[in-house]
């Protein structure tokens, strides 16, 4: 898989791909990154991607031109989809992690300023996509954000590709809680019953621990969990 950054700002996103699983995934092969600069492909005198927005407002809006031609030439080079990360998108699922994990090559255009000129959306945009209701700087965090869901469900990725099928999101419920080794520390215990080795029972618990986490933090989803289950009975 092959993603694609376009982006004022590449130090931004390169540094994240220097540790942990993403390097080891990187040489392996199993993914690759490279960036287009929308400055390098400005036509102007001082290589000005921005400009006044028509109609007056506040900020600074990316310009047409320079993305216009740095997104034609990355679809010259063949098949790709392209994302444009922006607060009014439509919220990133894990759902779609998954489906955007068997594509061939993907690309995200990171705005800045106060944001991307809408013609280049509708003319270059397969999707769009917020991670959160709220502001941030620039589109590079949210496609970093993006890249590691999609990373992840790559095969041969994970160490253990197995704690894909127990993590939150891919049911209705949140993950149950984790505990690490010792049993006991600084006077707190794991449950109990993880330590008796009864996988049925510290299954068991694990599914209601798991119901009662969603409770707390989403509720809306635990009633969806119980009205999917009582349909499917």
């Amino acid at each position: 898989m092959k993603f694609t950054y376009v982006t004022l700002f590449h130090g931004l996103i390169d540094g994240y791909f220097q540790d942990s699983i993403l390097k080891r995934a990187m040489a392996k092969g199993l993914f690759s990154v490279e960036y287009l600069n929308p400055r390098d492909y400005s036509t102007s005198k001082h290589k000005k991607v921005d400009d006044t927005a028509v109609g007056g407002g506040a900020g600074m809006v990316m310009t047409p031109q320079p993305l216009f031609d740095a997104l034609n030439e990355l679809r010259s080079r063949g098949d790709v989809h392209i994302i444009f990360t922006t607060p009014v998108g439509k919220p990133f699922v894990q759902n779609d992690a998954k489906r955007l994990a068997t594509k061939a090559h993907v690309a995200f255009v990171s705005g800045r300023y106060e944001g991307i000129d809408e013609r280049v959306i509708e003319t270059f945009a397969d999707e769009v996509f917020s991670i959160g209701d709220y502001v941030l700087t620039g589109g590079e965090l949210p496609s970093l954000v993006m890249s590691d869901a999609i990373v992840r469900n790559i095969e041969g990725v994970l160490g253990n590709a197995d704690s894909l099928e127990t993590e939150s999101f891919e049911t209705q419920l949140l993950e149950a809680p984790s505990f690490g080794k010792p049993p006991v520390y600084d006077g707190k215990a794991a449950p109990s019953e993880y330590l008796k080795g009864n996988h049925s029972k510290i299954a068991a618990l694990k599914f209601a621990l798991s119901e009662c986490k969603t409770k707390f933090f989403r509720p809306e989803q635990l009633l969806q969990h119980r009205k999917r289950t009582f349909y499917e009975k």
